[in-house]
This record gives structure tokens, sequence and C-alpha cells, in this order.
């Protein structure tokens, strides 16, 4: 897949040549609504005999239309983005600098401007999709400012459960931050992961038989809620299982700001300053403190026979972080 960085307004030499279906969204989180826009995109690209190239944007369009908490967090960073991408079949991933100059774009413009730039024979997008005040620049009224230059294919919703509910990344960072990953992860199609860096921590796990490897995450990304998770890690070019606390130490007291403690079975090597990838499968529990260190190492050893049970069942079928 190609990944192509575009500002506007856009410049002739940044864009391939020749016609391509064109999906365009935000994706965050690629999630299961997301992977059936991509997938309908690339049907209908294969029919073609065309590329799939897919719009997406650096950051949150919210951003610039009003003040928001700083960091924003991401269910997928754009690096993963872009590796879903991927693993989805797009050839081309337009990443668009979204500013002010493109918040302000008409949707008249923006068509205009943006979308006939880029060559589609067809674009597709979900039911729901923007490109704009949502009264004026919605999927309904796309045909009429494309004036029949290229085919528009609107994908239906997608809904989970009984109350007919539609995937959706509001919904899925709603999971995510109160901790209900096995849930998050139905709705993703895969597992909900993160990234970061292992440093150095207190070393208090070694001395009671539980070791771990502490992440520093980015900022940038969504941390799940406090609490104890079965989880697995990527490092040193391979996926470990293990079982992830996030917390304040509560046991020991000391410590204020949150951390990731990751104890990693059947592993024994130093890898400070890796960059790792932790992938969270199943929440167990709410982060306790416990009244003594021996209560503390009975629940770890509970913990992991737990989430190795947990690790060996789960066989998720679906696209994952590389």
């Amino acid at each position: 897949m190609k990944s192509i960085r575009l500002s506007y307004p856009l410049s002739t030499n940044e864009v391939k040549a020749g016609p391509v279906v064109l999906a365009m969204g935000f994706f965050d989180g690629v999630h299961r609504g997301h992977q059936k826009v991509i997938r309908t995109a690339k049907e209908l690209a294969n029919e073609r005999h065309q590329p799939l190239a897919v719009l997406t944007y650096d950051k949150l369009p919210a951003i610039v239309f009003k003040m928001m908490e700083q960091p924003v967090r991401y269910l997928t960073p754009l690096k993963t983005k872009l590796s879903l991408f991927q693993q989805l079949g797009v050839d081309i991933a337009y990443v668009m600098n979204f500013t002010s100059d493109v918040a302000e774009l008409a949707p008249q413009e923006f068509v205009d401007q943006v979308l006939t730039a880029l060559n589609p024979s067809m674009v597709v997008a979900g039911f729901d999709h923007t490109y704009g005040p949502a009264d004026i620049a919605n999927m309904a009224l796309l045909p009429t400012y494309v004036n029949g230059r290229f085919d528009v294919y609107t994908v239906n919703k997608l809904s989970e459960g009984a109350v007919d509910e539609k995937v959706s990344s509001t919904n899925i960072r709603k999971l995510v931050d109160e901790g209900q990953i096995g849930q998050a992860n139905q709705l993703l199609g895969y597992e909900y992961t993160t990234t970061g860096i292992i440093v150095h921590g207190f070393a208090r796990g070694r001395t009671i038989g539980f070791p771990t490897a502490n992440v520093q995450w980015y900022e940038n990304e969504r941390i799940p809620a406090v609490g104890v998770y079965a989880v697995r890690m990527k490092v040193q070019g391979r996926w470990v299982d293990g079982m992830a606390s996030v917390g304040f130490n509560e046991t020991f007291g000391q410590n204020k700001r949150m951390t990731i403690e990751i104890n990693l079975f059947n592993f024994n090597h130093h890898i400070y300053g890796e960059h790792v990838t932790v992938q969270w499968v199943q929440r167990l529990r709410d982060e306790v403190k416990f009244s003594s260190v021996q209560e503390l190492i009975n629940q770890l050893k509970k913990d992991q026979t737990t989430s190795e049970q947990i690790l060996a069942d789960n066989q998720f079928s679906g696209i994952s972080v590389k």
C-alpha cells in the first residue's frame, strides 16, 4: 500500500493518475462498520479493475471545529490505522492535513477541489458520513454536488445486538474507557491494541515472583480503564501471552501516576527500550488494595491461571495489527 500525504490546495503531482474507487472517512478504530465500507469499496474496485484508495485525515476533524481535551486520544493513531487499511486490501491511502482551510470548504468546493482531484470513478462512504455541516454535506446530497462526474455508493448501517445499536467509534471509545474490552473487541472485529516503549519501573514484581514489563504508552493512544487484563504483547518480533495491570499500585501505596505493568508468561529477557504492541483480550477484575503482599501473590496466581485459560480459548478471527 502506498501512503500519500495531502495538503490543501491539492497538488496534481501528489495524486495517482488514472481512475480509482475512493472510500472516505476518518475511520478511528477501523471497526466492523468501517471494515464494511472498505470491503464494499474493495469489491467495487475489483469489479472495475481499479485500485482502491482511501481518503482520511491526519487528525480528528472535530479538533478544528471546537475546543477539546488535550491530548486527543485515538482508538487507532495514524500508523495503526494505515496498518489496518493495508490488511483490508487498500492500495492507496490519502492522508489529508485537516486544517481550517479544509474545514471551511463548502460542500460543492470540497467535491470540486478535493474529491474530483483524486480521480475517482466512484466514491464510497458510510450512510452517516459528512464532509461539512450535516444538513448540507451528507451522503444523500453528494450526487447533487457530483453532477454525474463519478458514481456515489452509500453503505448502510451495521448494527449490533437486540437494540439495533450502530457500531460506532463513539460507542467503542466508551467501552474502552470503562474497561469493557471484550465488548469493544466484538465491535472492532479484532483485539484492541496500543503501543509503547518498555521502561524501568519500581521492580517490585520481581521480588514477589511476578516480574513485569513497564510500558510507557504514547499520549495520543486510548488506554483501557484501571484494572487487570489478559493480554498479549508483541516484543522482539513475537507475540507473548501475559496479564496486565493498569493502575496505581494500590497495595504498595507509593505510586500516584498510572502505569501499565505486564507480566509475561514463559518469558525471561531484558527488553528495556523495546517498542512493543499490547493486545487487550479480556478484563479480569478491578484494581484492589490488598491487606498483605502474600494476599496479592495469591491473587496474581489466580489471575495468571485465568489469563492462560482465556488466551488459550481465544481464537479471535479478524484483522489484526501487525
